[in-house]
């Protein structure tokens, strides 16, 4: 019987194309990798969010707390059609983004987290997941709202977004849009990255994702807080 409700409560999933992973030089001379992640690393992304579910800076406790909801909820197939790309240096995670499909022609951007604050992280793996939604789903459009000003800024001022009436799904601010048009005014300047990735530098990412100790999470995003302002 639980399993006769089970398949009633799993959503469908659309067949997506995978995401190629690439490679982006950061400021610093970095090299991040950006790549698509399945359920089975949604274990140990919960493991570098738990930590900023406490910091109250930049709305850090808000996004980690619904994106901690959002990746269990994939992960138990109870969100549908949900995708999350991670950016890794050396293997270690800098930063999640995460998105779903909300019909054939529109996407929901959920949230962006990153843990490496002052190199744009966050920013590289927004336009990242904003790529996978117009060029390889072939989206025309995706919604956004911001839940911190650095995210209105970063997003709504620096892409020129539309604003929308209604709601975004996850409430909150008033919605904006990215349309086909507008993510290719942009890409030029937004969109960074290289591909294929070196081998050798994907094999790392690839190898193992690796997690700073929650000491370490605290104190990067913090000290970059305190550096930005």
């Amino acid at each position: 019987m639980d399993m006769e409700v089970e398949s009633y409560l799993r959503p469908p999933e659309i067949e997506k194309p995978p995401y190629p992973a690439k490679v982006v030089t950061l400021a610093t001379g970095g090299k991040m990798v950006v790549r698509q992640v399945d359920r089975d690393a949604v274990p140990t992304l919960l493991r570098a969010i738990k930590p900023t579910v406490e910091i109250a800076r930049d709305y850090y406790d808000v996004v980690g707390a619904r994106l901690y909801a959002e990746l269990i909820g994939w992960y138990r197939y109870r969100v549908r059609d949900e995708f999350c790309l991670v950016g890794q240096i050396d293997g270690l995670l800098v930063g999640i983004v995460n998105s779903r499909s909300y019909s054939p022609h529109t996407d929901i951007s959920l949230h962006t987290l990153a843990i490496e604050r002052g190199l744009r992280i966050g920013a590289h793996l927004f336009a990242s997941k904003m790529e996978y939604s117009i060029e390889y789903l072939g989206r025309d459009e995706v919604l956004i709202t911001a839940e911190s000003p650095i995210g209105f800024r970063r997003w709504m001022i620096e892409y020129g977004l539309e604003k929308r009436e209604g709601q975004h799904e996850l409430g909150g601010a008033t919605p904006y849009a990215l349309t086909r048009e507008m993510y290719f005014k942009n890409k030029a300047r937004l969109v960074a990255g290289e591909r294929p990735v070196p081998k050798e530098i994907m094999e790392i990412a690839e190898r193992e994702i690796k997690i700073a100790s929650e000491r370490d999470i605290r104190e990067k995003i913090l000290g970059a807080a305190r550096e930005i302002q």
